[in-house]
Formats: C-alpha cells, sequence, structure tokens
C-alpha cells in the first residue's frame, strides 16, 4: 500500500487519474491550474516510484495509472472557519428582584 500525504499535488494528480482515463498532460495542467513544468516533474517522480507511466505520442502524452492501492494519511483541515455561539448567560438568582429605587 502507498501512502499519499492529503494537500499535496501528487494526491491531487492521483485522485484525478482515478476519476479520468485516458487524460493528457495538457488536460492535467489546465484541471490543476498549476504550471506545466512543476506538474511534468512530479508526473515523473510518480513515474520512478510506479505509479504512473508516460505514454507518449507524436503530438501528446498520456498518462496512464498503474497502481490503485493507495492510503491518503494526513489530518484533513476545514477551508472555512465556522463560528459557534455559545449560550452561557448567567441566569439571575429567583429571590432577586433588582435594584430597589426610592
Amino acid at each position: 500500500m502507498i501512502e499519499i500525504v492529503n494537500g499535496t499535488l501528487e494526491e491531487q494528480i492521483i485522485k484525478i487519474l482515478q476519476k479520468q482515463y485516458p487524460i493528457t498532460i495538457s488536460q492535467l495542467v489546465a484541471q490543476l491550474h498549476s504550471s506545466r513544468d512543476r506538474i511534468i516533474r512530479e508526473l515523473q517522480k510518480l513515474q520512478t516510484k510506479g505509479i504512473v507511466l508516460l505514454e507518449p505520442l507524436p503530438h501528446t502524452t498520456f498518462i496512464r495509472l498503474l497502481r490503485h492501492d493507495f492510503r491518503f494519511i494526513g489530518k484533513r483541515r476545514q477551508k472555512k472557519f465556522i463560528k459557534h455561539y455559545s449560550s452561557n448567560k448567567k441566569e439571575k438568582p429567583k429571590d432577586y428582584e433588582g435594584f430597589m429605587y426610592s
């Protein structure tokens, strides 16, 4: 089983490849909104690990996912902060009637 850290470019590439096949490098660049060189470097790292295979054709390069035994590790973080309101209103004693004015 291969452990992949959540939130990395490696994780995003693998999840896209699990959903969509066949896919080219240019389609992957468009979906990830990242530079082509950075994605090619990550794909080459994944290819040396034996996870993907780059299939060059005359005009495009297709990416094939070779392994499917992944475990995504790390903490998932919520992107938006949620405010929690507490109702810690102090209750007045029952025998209290307020200030006494004359």
